[in-house]
């Protein structure tokens, strides 16, 4: 329940309270004098009627005088002056007219508003079961052994329930209590949590900055070292081609070097417009990553003319972007290391989704290695596998290798499988 229907309702049952406790004694009063009038013989005498109206009329200047309620009160002089009063004209009325106890019954309802103290509560209480069990009893004064046995009876069963009431009243208000102290805490809990949500939400946007900043780092590494394997290579080989041309004995030398140099600088060129296409997944920008990979796979293999096959298993899901940006990156690097390191006549890619994940399967028959005997990767190195293993562990994925020598690599990235938003 919200705060907003919480306090209307409290302010509800606050209103029926007031009104209850303004109203109801004025009630009672007209039901008692109804009554009364009504049974008017058990007033005999002219002074009987007199000193009830008189009583009456006292009554509600009391009442008046002491005001409607505006709120639960607290118990003082004064309202322990207006109880015991209260009770004196009922206890009067109810002499000359048993039928007055209705009147009298209004001192169960606001002892503990009016008196201190909770003797004097119940002092008060006893004092109102004392007139409103000799009303019931036939009226006062008791003039036989038996009304005197009835009396008792009721004296005892009015208090008893009174006891009874009270007890319920008591375990009602402990309860409240308890009640407001638990929404207090709930309160106080859910201002903390509200305050660690905030933090978390702060955290998690630290963390994402921190991993695009560690993307860009892995990535300026990842081309360092393409540069270095391929165009830094490339031209290093054209230098001596060259170098070779310069000092040839005749034209026919010189013309082989140089077709040589031309061969590799437009491979270098290859490698270079490669490594540029590759600073964005662009291939994802208009489409899903079974499609970009497939794409990539394709061409691939018309590049580097070795068989290579692409296979998806299971639902296709638009995957979030980081996380198909991650597979996609990994399989360009997988297929770069196996043009580059594996000889391999046959490449297979598969995306498989497999209801809370995702796993991607490059597996090739090229020469294989034993991944234990990988040497440590260096500054001058390529990017490799210790960089598709970073790239998976940074969406809470993992990445194998399984690989012999001559027996071909394979290398199975596992990552949460987490929705386009």
């Amino acid at each position: 329940m919200h705060t907003g229907q919480m306090t209307t309702a409290d302010e509800q049952i606050e209103h029926r309270q007031n009104q209850f406790h303004t109203w109801g004694v004025y009630g009672l009063l007209a039901v008692s004098t109804l009554l009364s009038v009504a049974a008017h013989e058990l007033m005999t005498s002219p002074a009987e009627w007199y000193a009830a109206g008189a009583l009456v009329v006292a009554a509600v200047l009391l009442q008046l005088w002491h005001g409607p309620r505006r709120g639960r009160r607290t118990p003082s002089v004064r309202g322990t002056a207006y109880y015991f009063m209260r009770w004196a004209v009922a206890f009067t009325l109810t002499w000359l007219n048993p039928f007055f106890g209705f009147y009298a019954a209004t001192g169960y309802f606001d002892s503990d508003e009016l008196i201190p103290g909770r003797r004097r509560q119940w002092l008060g209480l006893l004092a109102t079961v004392v007139v409103v069990a000799g009303s019931q009893s036939g009226g006062m004064p008791i003039r036989s052994p038996t009304q005197w046995l009835l009396f008792g009876g009721l004296l005892v069963a009015n208090f008893g329930l009174l006891l009874v009431v009270g007890h319920i009243s008591q375990q009602e208000e402990q309860r409240s209590r308890e009640r407001a102290v638990t929404i207090t805490e709930l309160e106080r809990t859910n201002a903390a949590l509200q305050r660690a949500l905030d933090e978390n939400a702060a955290l998690h946007a630290q963390l994402l900055v921190q991993a695009r900043e560690a993307g860009v780092a892995d990535e300026r590494r990842r081309l360092a070292a393409e540069i270095h394997d391929t165009i830094a290579q490339g031209l290093t080989g054209i230098i001596a081609q060259l170098q070779v041309v310069a000092n040839a004995p005749d034209l026919a030398v010189a013309r082989t070097h140089l077709e040589r140099a031309s061969d590799l600088a437009r491979h270098s060129l290859g490698e270079a417009r490669r490594s540029v296409h590759n600073l964005a997944p662009v291939a994802l920008a208009d489409a899903g990553l079974p499609e970009a990979l497939k794409k990539t796979v394709a061409e691939w293999g018309e590049r580097t003319g070795v068989r290579a096959e692409f296979t998806v298993t299971g639902t296709a899901e638009q995957l979030h972007e980081e996380v198909a940006a991650t597979l996609l990156r990994i399989v360009q690097e997988a297929l770069s290391n196996a043009s580059r390191h594996a000889s391999a006549g046959r490449v297979g890619v598969t995306l498989s989704f497999l209801g809370d994940e995702v796993i991607l399967d490059i597996r090739d028959d090229g020469h294989g290695f034993d991944p234990l005997t990988v040497p440590a990767r260096t500054g001058s190195g390529g990017f490799g596998l210790d960089g598709m293993r970073a790239r998976a562990e940074r969406i809470a994925g993992s990445l194998t290798v399984e690989s012999e020598p001559g027996h071909g690599t394979a290398v199975s990235a596992r990552v949460p499988l987490v929705r386009h938003d």
